[in-house]
């Protein structure tokens, strides 16, 4: 493992994606939401992302600067286009025009299609909650990336399709983020590239037989991830395939099995709630308040410290990644050193 400080680390990514052509400020911007990612344990949305990202701007897959065009708009829907610009950038725009919106009307709705990766998803859900609203945001990958089997199938034909809920509180919000498959694809990449075994339940080779070995999703032929529940995993797979035709269907983008002309983009459907314009702000946070304590005092199964929520583990991880610096695997680390050398950057001591 190697060890940076967050400012060290985002710095260092910055100075990556500007020596790649981008912004400066839309640099930093994309940098510190990947920094963010690994501070909260999420190293699979995090600066490994980053040598993919310059591969991406020099194939033209991904545009540094694009505008976000607006292609219909009401008083309470928004309907985008990213252009192929980075999906932090863009993302934050759309929930940007959105919120007033709600604000105004109680609830909003927007969609982006031809984004670059969105990032970690907890962190749109976050922002909402951060502003006192309620939100739901959820991904697919516009029909291009199919790496989900369906229970009882072999060949893979959704995307892993992540949905967030955040919901303010009379603390710190709730955001639940999770994948509807049994793993992030991006966790697997995280496994190859750091020579690492999967945990079993993770994955499905070519033939459909259970595997620890994370290359079996970038081989030919490809394995499979499982869905949430593993291979029984019917409610799992259910609500990935319903939100893949919601984002798809809504943004204009695609559902699998895309156009050959489709590219791997993101597509994005944000919903925003006011709770102030529905039963009151106050009802709302007094509610969340006592459901969130209630469920904290549950007695507990020995060995077990605490009932842990949505988001527990990675605000206790950004605090002691913080602290003591962010890890990363050797892998992680070799492909960063890499981009630095094909762009001229120094590399960080750590």
């Amino acid at each position: 493992m190697s060890v940076l400080h967050e400012e060290q680390l985002r710095e260092f990514a910055g100075a990556l994606l500007t020596s790649a052509g981008v912004d400066p400020q839309e640099a930093e911007l994309v940098a510190r939401s990947l920094v963010g990612a690994n501070l909260r344990g999420h190293d699979s949305h995090g600066v490994v992302r980053v040598k993919e990202y310059v591969g991406q701007i020099r194939q033209g897959e991904l545009i540094a600067g694009a505008e976000l065009e607006t292609t219909c708009e009401t008083d309470s829907l928004l309907v985008t286009d990213a252009h192929f610009g980075f999906g932090q950038v863009q993302c934050k725009e759309l929930i940007r025009r959105l919120v007033p919106k709600a604000r105004r009307q109680g609830i909003a709705c927007g969609t982006l299609r031809n984004s670059g990766h969105v990032g970690r998803l907890g962190e749109w859900g976050e922002r909402i909650a951060a502003e006192g609203l309620a939100g739901l945001v959820t991904v697919n990958d516009n029909g291009v990336l199919q790496c989900v089997a369906p229970p009882g199938g072999i060949g893979p034909r959704i995307s892993t399709n992540p949905v967030t809920i955040g919901v303010p509180t009379g603390g710190e919000p709730l955001v639940l983020d999770i994948s509807t498959s049994a793993v992030a694809n991006g966790k697997i990449h995280v496994r190859l590239v750091s020579d690492q075994q999967c945990p079993e339940g993770w994955l499905q080779d070519a033939e459909g037989n259970p595997t620890t070995d994370p290359s079996v999703r970038f081989s030919d032929p490809r394995g499979s991830v499982l869905p949430m529940g593993g291979e029984q995993g019917y409610k799992g797979f259910g609500l990935g395939l319903l939100l893949d035709v919601l984002v798809g269907g809504l943004s204009g983008g695609f559902c699998p099995p895309a156009d050959e002309t489709a590219k791997a983009t993101n597509n994005v459907l944000v919903v925003i709630w006011d709770p102030q314009r529905f039963a009151g702000q106050e009802h709302f946070l007094g509610e969340a308040d006592k459901l969130i304590d209630y469920v904290r005092s549950t007695r507990r199964k020995p060995g077990v410290d605490a009932i842990r929520l949505p988001g527990d583990r990675s605000t206790a991880l950004r605090r002691e990644r913080l602290a003591e610096g962010i890890p990363l695997d050797v892998g992680t680390w070799q492909r960063l050193i890499e981009v630095a050398g094909t762009l001229g950057v120094d590399v960080p001591a750590i």
